[in-house]
Protein backbone atom coordinates (compact mmCIF):
# COMPACT_ATOMS: atom_id res chain seq x y z
CA UNK A 1 0.00 0.00 0.00
CA UNK A 2 1.07 3.78 -1.05
CA UNK A 3 1.26 6.10 1.78
CA UNK A 4 -1.40 7.80 -0.22
CA UNK A 5 -3.64 5.37 0.00
CA UNK A 6 -2.95 4.91 3.18
CA UNK A 7 -3.98 8.63 4.10
CA UNK A 8 -7.23 7.55 1.75
CA UNK A 9 -8.08 4.70 4.15
CA UNK A 10 -7.42 6.83 7.30
CA UNK A 11 -9.72 9.64 6.47
CA UNK A 12 -12.30 6.90 6.16
CA UNK A 13 -11.34 5.49 9.67
CA UNK A 14 -10.88 9.27 11.05
CA UNK A 15 -6.93 8.20 12.05
CA UNK A 16 -3.75 9.12 11.67
CA UNK A 17 0.00 7.87 11.07
CA UNK A 18 2.35 8.97 13.91
CA UNK A 19 6.03 9.86 11.74
CA UNK A 20 8.93 9.54 13.77
CA UNK A 21 12.25 10.92 13.45
CA UNK A 22 15.22 8.22 13.82
CA UNK A 23 19.20 9.42 13.80
CA UNK A 24 21.11 6.36 14.68
CA UNK A 25 20.38 2.56 15.06
CA UNK A 26 19.22 3.02 18.22
CA UNK A 27 16.51 5.37 17.50
CA UNK A 28 15.39 3.78 14.87
CA UNK A 29 15.32 0.24 17.26
CA UNK A 30 12.99 2.15 19.50
CA UNK A 31 10.66 3.68 16.95
CA UNK A 32 10.19 -0.13 15.42
CA UNK A 33 10.13 -1.93 18.62
CA UNK A 34 7.46 0.59 20.10
CA UNK A 35 5.25 0.11 16.60
CA UNK A 36 5.64 -3.34 16.54
CA UNK A 37 4.50 -3.76 20.48
CA UNK A 38 1.31 -1.93 19.52
CA UNK A 39 1.06 -3.76 15.81
CA UNK A 40 0.31 -0.43 14.68
CA UNK A 41 1.93 1.38 11.55
CA UNK A 42 4.59 3.93 11.55
CA UNK A 43 6.34 6.52 9.11
CA UNK A 44 10.44 6.85 9.15
CA UNK A 45 11.66 9.75 8.48
CA UNK A 46 15.23 11.02 8.10
CA UNK A 47 15.93 15.06 8.03
CA UNK A 48 18.60 16.34 5.51
CA UNK A 49 21.36 16.33 8.62
CA UNK A 50 20.48 12.70 8.86
CA UNK A 51 21.43 12.05 5.25
CA UNK A 52 24.24 13.99 5.67
CA UNK A 53 25.34 11.73 8.65
CA UNK A 54 24.18 8.20 7.47
CA UNK A 55 24.12 8.93 3.54
CA UNK A 56 21.04 7.98 1.90
CA UNK A 57 21.49 4.22 0.94
CA UNK A 58 22.30 3.45 4.71
CA UNK A 59 19.24 5.28 5.83
CA UNK A 60 17.16 3.82 3.21
CA UNK A 61 19.13 0.22 4.02
CA UNK A 62 18.06 0.22 7.74
CA UNK A 63 14.97 1.61 7.35
CA UNK A 64 13.76 -1.30 5.06
CA UNK A 65 15.48 -4.01 7.09
CA UNK A 66 14.39 -2.90 10.60
CA UNK A 67 10.56 -2.69 8.91
CA UNK A 68 10.86 -6.24 7.76
CA UNK A 69 12.67 -7.43 11.07
CA UNK A 70 10.05 -6.43 13.50
CA UNK A 71 6.69 -7.33 10.81
CA UNK A 72 5.75 -3.18 11.07
CA UNK A 73 3.54 -1.91 8.32
CA UNK A 74 5.78 1.44 7.54
CA UNK A 75 6.87 4.31 4.86
CA UNK A 76 10.46 5.96 4.61
CA UNK A 77 9.91 9.54 4.63
CA UNK A 78 12.51 12.75 3.83
CA UNK A 79 11.51 15.72 5.58
CA UNK A 80 11.98 19.26 5.63
CA UNK A 81 14.07 18.89 2.16
CA UNK A 82 15.20 22.31 0.63
CA UNK A 83 17.46 20.33 -2.45
CA UNK A 84 16.21 18.70 -5.46
CA UNK A 85 19.18 16.91 -6.02
CA UNK A 86 18.60 15.19 -2.74
CA UNK A 87 14.84 14.46 -3.09
CA UNK A 88 15.65 12.76 -6.08
CA UNK A 89 18.15 10.84 -4.85
CA UNK A 90 15.84 9.58 -1.95
CA UNK A 91 13.54 8.78 -4.29
CA UNK A 92 15.97 7.03 -6.36
CA UNK A 93 17.16 5.33 -2.92
CA UNK A 94 13.34 4.10 -2.77
CA UNK A 95 11.88 6.36 -0.37
CA UNK A 96 8.00 6.61 -0.21
CA UNK A 97 7.42 9.86 0.08
CA UNK A 98 9.28 13.20 0.56
CA UNK A 99 8.79 16.91 1.81
CA UNK A 100 10.07 20.10 -0.27
CA UNK A 101 9.96 22.93 2.34
CA UNK A 102 9.64 25.99 0.46
CA UNK A 103 7.32 27.93 3.33
CA UNK A 104 9.92 30.77 3.74
CA UNK A 105 9.87 31.67 0.25
CA UNK A 106 6.50 33.73 -1.18
CA UNK A 107 3.54 32.00 -1.75
CA UNK A 108 3.95 32.02 -5.82
CA UNK A 109 7.38 30.59 -5.11
CA UNK A 110 6.34 27.66 -2.72
CA UNK A 111 3.88 26.70 -5.10
CA UNK A 112 6.59 26.81 -8.06
CA UNK A 113 9.16 24.87 -6.37
CA UNK A 114 6.37 22.59 -4.46
CA UNK A 115 4.84 21.33 -8.18
CA UNK A 116 8.10 20.46 -9.94
CA UNK A 117 8.72 18.24 -6.85
CA UNK A 118 4.93 16.98 -7.34
CA UNK A 119 5.90 16.19 -11.07
CA UNK A 120 8.96 14.38 -9.99
CA UNK A 121 7.62 12.31 -7.41
CA UNK A 122 4.97 11.45 -10.13
CA UNK A 123 7.21 9.58 -11.92
CA UNK A 124 8.03 7.01 -8.82
CA UNK A 125 4.38 7.28 -7.04
CA UNK A 126 5.75 8.70 -4.29
CA UNK A 127 3.86 10.90 -1.72
CA UNK A 128 4.46 14.58 -1.67
CA UNK A 129 4.06 16.55 1.56
CA UNK A 130 4.54 20.41 1.31
CA UNK A 131 4.46 23.20 4.09
CA UNK A 132 2.38 26.18 3.79
CA UNK A 133 2.58 29.05 6.70
CA UNK A 134 5.03 29.62 9.65
CA UNK A 135 5.92 26.41 11.15
CA UNK A 136 8.44 27.99 13.87
CA UNK A 137 11.59 25.84 13.33
CA UNK A 138 14.39 25.49 15.80
CA UNK A 139 15.79 28.91 16.68
CA UNK A 140 13.41 30.78 15.27
CA UNK A 141 10.31 32.86 17.38
CA UNK A 142 7.23 31.16 17.95
CA UNK A 143 5.79 34.64 18.35
CA UNK A 144 5.81 35.40 14.55
CA UNK A 145 2.61 35.40 13.08
CA UNK A 146 1.73 33.04 10.19
CA UNK A 147 -1.13 30.88 10.78
CA UNK A 148 -1.93 28.71 7.67
CA UNK A 149 -4.89 30.69 5.38
CA UNK A 150 -7.95 28.05 4.16
CA UNK A 151 -8.31 29.75 0.52
CA UNK A 152 -4.60 30.28 0.39
CA UNK A 153 -4.33 26.18 1.26
CA UNK A 154 -6.91 25.35 -1.02
CA UNK A 155 -5.37 27.37 -3.78
CA UNK A 156 -2.13 25.90 -2.99
CA UNK A 157 -2.79 22.86 -3.36
CA UNK A 158 -5.00 22.85 -6.27
CA UNK A 159 -2.09 24.38 -8.25
CA UNK A 160 0.84 21.98 -6.66
CA UNK A 161 -0.83 18.73 -6.42
CA UNK A 162 0.09 17.75 -3.28
CA UNK A 163 -0.49 15.08 -1.15
CA UNK A 164 -0.29 16.30 2.07
CA UNK A 165 -0.05 19.97 3.23
CA UNK A 166 1.74 21.15 6.90
CA UNK A 167 -0.25 23.35 8.23
CA UNK A 168 0.47 25.97 10.62
CA UNK A 169 -2.25 26.52 13.16
CA UNK A 170 -0.18 26.70 16.41
CA UNK A 171 2.69 24.57 16.76
CA UNK A 172 6.30 24.77 16.37
CA UNK A 173 9.43 22.47 16.38
CA UNK A 174 11.50 21.98 19.03
CA UNK A 175 10.57 22.82 22.37
CA UNK A 176 7.73 24.59 23.76
CA UNK A 177 8.28 27.77 26.25
CA UNK A 178 4.89 27.55 27.06
CA UNK A 179 1.87 24.71 26.39
CA UNK A 180 1.10 25.24 23.04
CA UNK A 181 -2.48 26.03 21.92
CA UNK A 182 -3.69 25.04 18.66
CA UNK A 183 -6.01 26.83 16.33
CA UNK A 184 -8.64 23.55 16.14
CA UNK A 185 -11.16 25.91 14.38
CA UNK A 186 -8.75 27.02 11.80
CA UNK A 187 -7.70 23.32 11.23
CA UNK A 188 -11.33 22.38 11.05
CA UNK A 189 -11.96 25.23 8.50
CA UNK A 190 -8.35 24.32 6.53
CA UNK A 191 -9.24 20.74 6.46
CA UNK A 192 -13.47 21.44 5.10
CA UNK A 193 -11.02 23.58 2.30
CA UNK A 194 -8.66 21.33 0.94
CA UNK A 195 -8.66 17.50 -0.55
CA UNK A 196 -5.16 16.27 1.16
CA UNK A 197 -3.99 15.04 4.13
CA UNK A 198 -3.40 17.64 6.88
CA UNK A 199 -0.21 17.33 8.82
CA UNK A 200 0.61 18.86 12.20
CA UNK A 201 4.76 19.45 12.21
CA UNK A 202 5.98 19.81 16.07
CA UNK A 203 3.88 17.41 17.42
CA UNK A 204 6.86 17.06 20.48
CA UNK A 205 5.05 18.56 23.14
CA UNK A 206 1.45 19.00 22.23
CA UNK A 207 -0.90 17.84 24.79
CA UNK A 208 -2.71 14.53 24.15
CA UNK A 209 -6.23 15.82 23.85
CA UNK A 210 -5.32 18.43 21.77
CA UNK A 211 -3.66 16.45 19.70
CA UNK A 212 -6.39 13.80 19.32
CA UNK A 213 -8.94 16.55 18.78
CA UNK A 214 -6.25 17.58 15.90
CA UNK A 215 -6.96 14.72 14.61
CA UNK A 216 -10.61 14.48 14.88
CA UNK A 217 -10.85 17.94 13.12
CA UNK A 218 -8.65 16.37 9.87
CA UNK A 219 -4.92 16.03 10.50
CA UNK A 220 -3.48 12.24 9.17
CA UNK A 221 0.29 12.71 10.28
CA UNK A 222 1.52 14.12 13.18
CA UNK A 223 5.57 14.57 12.95
CA UNK A 224 7.44 13.88 16.58
CA UNK A 225 11.43 14.31 16.51
CA UNK A 226 12.72 16.85 19.31
CA UNK A 227 11.39 14.57 22.25
CA UNK A 228 13.28 11.13 20.56
CA UNK A 229 16.61 13.51 20.98
CA UNK A 230 15.69 14.66 24.10
CA UNK A 231 15.02 11.72 26.08
CA UNK A 232 17.77 9.54 24.12
CA UNK A 233 20.54 11.69 24.50
CA UNK A 234 18.84 12.76 28.25
CA UNK A 235 19.31 8.90 29.26
CA UNK A 236 22.02 8.31 27.83
CA UNK A 237 24.14 11.19 29.46
CA UNK A 238 23.05 9.63 33.01
CA UNK A 239 24.02 5.97 32.13
CA UNK A 240 27.50 7.96 30.87
CA UNK A 241 28.36 9.24 34.29
CA UNK A 242 26.91 6.11 36.30
CA UNK A 243 29.43 3.67 34.69
CA UNK A 244 32.69 3.47 33.25
CA UNK A 245 31.54 0.51 31.13
CA UNK A 246 33.02 1.07 27.59
CA UNK A 247 30.69 -1.75 25.65
CA UNK A 248 28.34 0.58 23.80
CA UNK A 249 26.22 -2.46 23.79
CA UNK A 250 25.29 -2.59 27.02
CA UNK A 251 25.43 1.47 27.65
CA UNK A 252 23.18 2.32 24.78
CA UNK A 253 20.07 -0.25 25.52
CA UNK A 254 18.80 2.02 28.67
CA UNK A 255 18.30 5.08 26.11
CA UNK A 256 16.71 3.12 23.48
CA UNK A 257 14.32 1.55 25.89
CA UNK A 258 12.97 5.39 26.47
CA UNK A 259 12.49 5.63 23.24
CA UNK A 260 10.34 3.02 22.91
CA UNK A 261 7.95 4.31 26.03
CA UNK A 262 8.04 7.75 24.50
CA UNK A 263 6.71 6.81 20.91
CA UNK A 264 4.23 4.22 22.43
CA UNK A 265 2.33 6.80 24.61
CA UNK A 266 2.41 9.02 21.31
CA UNK A 267 1.31 5.84 19.42
CA UNK A 268 -1.32 5.37 22.40
CA UNK A 269 -2.79 8.78 21.71
CA UNK A 270 -3.06 8.17 17.97
CA UNK A 271 -5.43 4.72 19.06
CA UNK A 272 -7.68 6.71 21.39
CA UNK A 273 -8.45 9.11 19.25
Amino acid sequence: MTLQEKFGQLEKEGSALLATNFYNYETLLGVLKAASSMAMPIILQTSPSTINYLGVKMAAAMARAGLEAHGVEGWLHLDHAESYDMIRECLDAGYDSVMIDASEKPFDQNVEITASITELAKTYNANVEAELGYVAKLGQSHNKEGFTKPDEAKEFVRQTGVDALAVAIGSAHGFYKKEPKLDLELLKTIYEAVDCALVLHGGSGIPAEQLREGIRRGIRKINVATEIKDIFMGTLKKELLATDNIDLRQVFPPATEQVIRLVQKKLSIIKEA
